[in-house]
């Protein structure tokens, strides 16, 4: 595996505040991985991906991207190989219409408009909204909005991908569209897009290929969601919520049920159910 993202002794502390936000932080996350970084809020996440591209720059220790330093002088590099959406997509519109707003960022990079007018397209066609090119952004629902969000996203043609709480405003429904086309983004780019999801979700963060666990800025646990997710008293120890089937699993296990050892998700635990229904 190829490293893309690269963190070495990182920390970074906010003006006037006593307490770094992140503590000499070392990590590697490689490309076409999709990782998710949780913590309750405050722990240091959103802080990790400013840094990434560059919004913030660290205190102490160093970060490369693609073998790119991130310093001032490769900022605008960064940006165009890291693109970013954040938790509230109206914070990210400017066009009159979506396809305005999509190509805002290609105008800023100076790309042909024939060339430009050829991404906006595929890059609404890549999270299914091109039949609202036309549209006002405000009139859009909010799973539609973040969906456009990443298109103008997507349009640069990042090598990274970081959504910072980008389902946080979403209702069920709209969350679980916005992690469904995550899936079908990784399935169709591969290893050409890297997905950092930065969220306090359990359900999102056990999608990804790995989980990393930050806790008031420390580094406390990297591994795969059922190894980080079976033990639901460390995770309620650092004010994290535990998977709704780990949920289901404790009380079962009250009800001295003897349930599987392992981590289910949440559609193992069903599937559990029914052939353990279905044997009886």
């Amino acid at each position: 595996m190829t490293p893309i993202i690269e963190l070495s002794h990182v920390t970074y502390s906010y003006p006037n505040s006593d307490t770094p936000a992140l503590k000499d932080l070392s990590l590697t996350i490689n490309q076409g991985e999709w990782v998710a970084i949780i913590g309750h809020n405050g722990s240091g996440k959103s802080t990790l991906a400013k840094l990434l591209n560059y919004l913030l720059a660290p205190t102490a220790g160093d970060i490369t991207i693609a073998g790119t330093p991130v310093t001032e002088e490769n900022m605008w590099a960064i940006r165009d190989m890291v693109g970013m959406v954040f938790q509230n997509p109206d914070n990210q519109f400017v066009g009159a219409t979506v396809a305005d707003d999509v190509a805002f960022g290609l105008e800023n990079r100076g790309i042909a408009r024939d060339e430009m007018i050829t991404r906006v397209q595929a890059a609404l066609t890549e999270v299914q909204m091109a039949a609202f090119a036309d549209r006002e952004p405000a009139r859009l629902s909010g799973g539609q909005k973040q969906r456009v969000a990443i298109a103008s996203v997507l349009a640069i043609q990042p090598k990274i991908l970081i959504l910072d709480e980008a389902t946080a405003m979403l209702d069920p429904k709209g969350r679980r569209e916005m992690i469904a086309l995550v899936h079908e983004l990784k399935t169709r780019m591969g290893d050409e897009l890297t997905v950092l999801s930065i969220t306090h979700d359990i359900e999102e963060a056990a999608s990804a290929d790995r989980v990393v666990v930050i806790n008031d800025g420390d580094l406390i646990e990297t591994g795969a969601p059922a190894q980080v997710f079976a033990n639901a008293d460390k995770l309620r120890e650092f004010g994290l919520a535990v998977p709704f089937a780990e949920q289901l699993k404790e009380k079962l296990r009250e009800r001295g049920i003897d349930v599987p050892a392992s981590y289910l998700t949440t559609e193992g635990m069903v599937d559990w159910l029914w052939q353990s229904i279905s044997t009886k």
